[in-house]
């Protein structure tokens, strides 16, 4: 789902690990350096899955929030 030209959403509530890792991988070939990927996640392992996969690739992990259980998370595809 489109947010808006420069933010994408992914929807990886109740996708187990390592699947919000590999949605998000799949999501950010799809855009374009600069473009933001919001990733929406359930999986308690996501947010460290997701800081470490930025430190060894471009993109960056611009934040993270709780909200209702549901981990949302901003990926800058570098």
């Amino acid at each position: 789902m489109s947010l808006s030209d420069n933010e994408t959403e992914l929807d990886a509530i109740g996708q187990k690990c390592p699947m919000p890792l590999l949605s998000t991988k799949k999501a950010l070939s799809k855009l374009k350096k600069g473009q933001v990927l919001k990733i929406l996640a359930t999986d308690k392992n996501a947010v460290k899955d997701l800081q470490a996969f930025c430190e060894y690739t471009d993109h960056l992990f611009i934040d993270d929030q709780l909200i209702n259980d549901i981990f949302v998370i901003r990926i800058s595809k570098g």
